[in-house]
């Protein structure tokens, strides 16, 4: 994501404050009762070189490549995974118009209040035709888009270099280009941090985290001359999703008494300060995490409760010497965290095996349905709740819909919530949707995650709430 904000553009993006603002689309308006959105492009804007555009090496962006940027994302050739964002939202006879070379509209079957929001995401960014035409397979190779810095190289599982958008419209700070390593190891990450080797390390590293941060959370006073920390609210909720939809009828998963006792039964408040020495939230009060305008910390959720975890094991009637292990599926980053976890449920006589997998083999199992117990987050594609309620909306498919949930007033609300025009009562109906998964506890809720971001003292300008990269000034050239 970080790299495709960077060498692409989408029509409106995301400031410091999540709010949106005009990227490509100069400006924009709203038509047809909240069904038609009309755009204006910014008529000054090139594609990065390339010698697929011929002579002139490249052109202006215009309203037919925004048409086909977002056709492809529709389009069942392409398969895109990012097509559930369009899903049951646009007209299906004519989605897009061309208005004029700088101007086209959207249409939806319906009004759609995320719209702006989902244009925000990476999946909607800007591609030229010709060139992806051109290339063929290797697009994914030589990525060509419009943004701030254009692609140089890749050098597979080691390095990603960018360079400088000469042509780019606005002032891009003193960083002439950019290196991405992939290190798969966090530690040596943080040890190349350390040798002055890498400028910036987001996430955490649990066999680092006691060395880099204080049990409060705080950075060492030992790394503060070397490196700057910002730990910030980052929408995203972490959980252990339940796929029932697999499961034997009689299985102790389906039984919501016993998904309750799971939830009482994790002292969420020591494993942060034990594991990730406190940084996020317990996940108290639903799936909409801290950040959104529809937080309410006033949900009564899952706080840890052995007494009440107990009562609902017994009011479940399951007999826990007879039941099967449940299996957690995670992936190598969260081993200590479910162990922690694990630990905590055989306090209440629950059997529990860890099995790690490949990250890559984790989400293809819940893509696909097989894996009934599974960790997971869900990281905000766009600031609106919406985005989080779309992971239990019993038409959308997996991805985001993981755990199959499917209840007809949840699916009732979330409609609903996408024709309210007033904040407020849309605010209303997400924290009802909220209750509802409190009730029906289609997972375990976990914490709510904060951004924790280790940098060089010579860059500025790290804050973003989605925890994307936004323009980095270079305070001393290096």
């Amino acid at each position: 994501m970080w790299t495709t904000s960077h060498i692409f553009n989408t029509l409106v993006e995301l400031n410091e404050k999540s709010e949106i603002i005009p990227s490509l689309a100069s400006e924009w308006e709203i038509l047809n009762d909240g069904k038609t959105y009309r755009f204006t492009l910014r008529n000054d804007v090139k594609f990065h070189q390339h010698v697929c555009f011929g002579d002139d090496s490249t052109r202006l962006f215009n309203a037919q490549d925004a048409i086909y940027s977002l056709q492809r994302i529709i389009d069942k050739k392409v398969n895109s995974p990012g097509s559930w964002i369009f899903e049951n939202k646009l007209d299906e006879k004519q989605p897009f118009t061309k208005i004029s070379d700088y101007e086209f509209e959207i249409h939806l079957q319906k009004p759609f209040r995320p719209l702006l929001s989902i244009l925000t995401m990476q999946y909607c960014s800007m591609v030229p035709e010709e060139i992806v035409d051109c290339l063929g397979d290797k697009w994914r190779d030589e990525p060509i888009g419009t943004g701030p810095f254009a692609f140089k190289k890749w050098i597979k599982n080691q390095n990603l270099f960018l360079v400088k958008n000469k042509d780019y419209w606005t002032d891009l700070g003193n960083l002439d280009g950019i290196k991405v390593n992939f290190i798969q190891d966090r530690k040596i990450a943080f040890l190349e941090m350390f040798n002055g080797n890498l400028d910036l390390v987001t996430g955490l590293e649990s066999a680092f985290i006691n060395e880099l941060l204080t049990k409060e959370g705080n950075l060492q006073i030992k790394h503060e001359n070397e490196i700057a920390y910002i730990k910030s609210p980052y929408l995203n909720t972490e959980y252990i999703g339940i796929n029932q939809e697999i499961l034997d009828e009689n299985h102790p998963l389906r039984n919501k008494d016993f998904r309750k006792a799971l939830n009482f039964g994790i002292d969420k408040e020591l494993m942060l300060k034990t594991l990730r020495n406190g940084v996020g939230h317990p996940a108290n009060a639903g799936f909409t995490p801290k950040g959104l305008a529809s937080f309410d910390e006033t949900l009564i959720g899952y706080q840890f409760n052995l007494g009440k975890a107990k009562k609902h094991l017994a009011a479940s009637g399951i007999n826990l010497q007879n039941m099967e292990p449940l299996k957690i599926h995670a992936n190598q980053d969260y081993a200590d965290i479910m162990i922690f976890i694990s630990k905590q449920w055989q306090q209440l006589g629950i059997k529990t095996d860890i099995e790690i997998m490949e990250s890559s083999i984790l989400r293809e199992g819940m893509r696909k349905g097989t894996i009934p117990l599974f960790r997971a987050s869900w990281i905000g594609d766009y600031p609106d709740t919406e985005n989080f309620m779309s992971v239990f909306y019993g038409e959308n498919g997996a991805p985001p819909n993981y755990t199959r949930f499917d209840d007809p007033i949840f699916n009732d609300l979330y409609q609903k919530s996408n024709l309210e025009e007033d904040d407020e009562e849309r605010t209303d109906i997400f924290r009802s949707m909220d209750s509802i998964l409190i009730e029906e506890c289609p997972v375990i809720f976990l914490f709510y995650d904060q951004s924790s971001n280790f940098y060089s003292k010579k860059i500025s300008n790290m804050y973003h709430a989605m925890n994307n990269l936004p323009k980095v000034d270079l305070l001393e050239k290096h």
